[in-house]
């Protein structure tokens, strides 16, 4: 049946079988009209490139963000608590009752102190030397449970301490050898204050997968740090896990009622606002000029469309002769533009899950072939490319893809409904 019996046997209703049989017909590539094709083919590529770099790099944002919150709040506490009127020389008895409060997971008493390190290898490098108690270090489980040497069973039971990883590698020590501190608040002597040295035996390596911590943190007995630091009977701060980090606000009156005493607190928002409303920021802009890829492509259906109703003047002026309705021209031009919209969306999508599965393979393969390491743990902090796939952006970048799709094909269907049978031939 020709295309004019077809439209003139069409009591057929709206997206009818017709309409689409026209509208499939005219996506076809044929000899005399390569270069239509050929413009919805870049049309299809980039809606699909488009959509998937979206979300590959939506994905790679969220979980750049995520593993950084991880070992983050990981390391660090939630809530920090400091003294305000005096030494923290009761902190066992406000930890106590700090842990008691709920919604807290435990409370840690520490010690921080800035310090050179020293090994075998190297001119050495500056460190936070952390005080803590063993059973409290066994708590953070980022920690314990991703030590690659050695153990923390003997942590507290002498003058052993726990490096990171690449702290290890740099300074050139193992399991079992010395690391020399050097602190600038040392012992106090008629000729001024001198540098404080010691060494201390390596019990534990351990590897948190972020370069920043694995590289600076040492982790001395608590005991050992009082003294080391003049700090006898004291701790500097204590150090609050929390149950739910987004629901601090809440918990600080009852900590602070728990403390019995001034207290200043200072929680794991305020410590990283800068950071993370750097990262905030870059992630909407990312978004933004990453749908102007999207609209790119989505204009370029409208000049292969437009192109289309060009070429196919003579066709619609049979079509409207034998029967078809403008609505039935729209429809056929909107439903050839939209399919183009539609499968570059789902490909995309698709090449986007695709790659965010494999996404640190990918990284993997790409450095092996450039012979670079890309994504340097050392600036970028994480020792793996994360990707975290959120489903509710990923809807928005379908949804955004579709619309700017659909609303691209809207001038040109447009167009060729207002054509009438005469125009549309002198049209042709």
């Amino acid at each position: 049946m020709s295309e004019a019996a077809a439209a003139r046997s069409a009591g057929a209703g709206p997206f009818s079988v017709f309409e689409r049989t026209v509208a499939w017909r005219y996506l076809r590539s044929r000899r005399k009209e390569t270069v239509i094709s050929v413009i919805a083919s870049i049309s299809f590529l980039g809606i699909m490139l488009g959509v998937a770099t979206l979300i590959v790099v939506m994905a790679v944002m969220n979980g750049f963000r995520a593993e950084l919150l991880t070992r983050i709040l990981g390391v660090n506490g939630h809530l920090i608590v400091q003294p305000i009127d005096s030494p923290l020389e009761d902190y066992a008895q406000v930890a106590g009752r700090i842990n008691g409060v709920p919604g807290v997971k435990y409370a840690i008493p520490l010690i921080d102190g800035q310090v050179l390190a020293q090994g075998n290898v190297g001119g050495g490098t500056g460190a936070l030397v952390r005080g803590i108690r063993s059973e409290d270090l066994g708590k953070i489980a980022i920690v314990a449970n991703n030590i690659k040497q050695g153990s923390l069973a003997d942590f507290d039971s002498g003058e052993g301490v726990a490096i990171g990883k690449r702290m290890a590698e740099n300074l050139g020590l193992t399991l079992g050898d010395t690391i020399t501190l050097i602190s600038p608040d040392g012992d106090v002597t008629p000729i001024g204050t001198t540098p404080r040295m010691k060494g201390y035996k390596i019990s534990a390596i351990f590897e948190v997968g972020m370069s920043e911590y694995d590289t600076s943190i040492v982790y001395m007995p608590f005991s050992e740090a009082q003294l080391y630091f003049n700090m006898d009977g004291r701790a500097q701060t204590i150090e609050i896990y929390v149950d739910n980090p987004d629901n601090v606000d809440a918990l600080k009156p009852k900590v602070e009622e728990a403390a019995q005493r001034p207290i200043d607190m200072v929680d794991w928002r305020q410590r990283n606002e800068t950071f993370f409303s750097a990262l905030q920021v870059e992630r909407n802009v990312m978004f933004m000029i990453l749908t102007l890829i999207v609209l790119v492509a989505a204009l370029n259906i409208i000049s292969g469309l437009i192109m289309l109703v060009k070429d196919k003047g003579r066709d619609i002026a049979i079509l409207r002769t034998m029967g078809a309705s403008r609505g039935a021209i729209l429809r056929i031009f909107l439903m050839t533009g939209a399919a183009i919209g539609v499968t570059g969306t789902l490909a995309g999508v698709l090449l986007g899950v695709v790659i965010c599965t494999n996404i640190e393979s990918i990284r993997q393969f790409f450095s092996w072939m450039t012979g670079k390491v890309l994504f340097n743990p050392e600036l970028y902090f994480l020792s793996q490319l994360p990707a975290k796939m959120d489903p509710r952006e990923t809807t928005y970048v379908i949804i955004m893809a579709l619309a700017l799709s659909f609303l691209a094909t809207v001038f040109p269907a447009w167009r060729a409904a207002r054509l009438d049978p005469v125009e549309a031939l002198r049209y042709e």
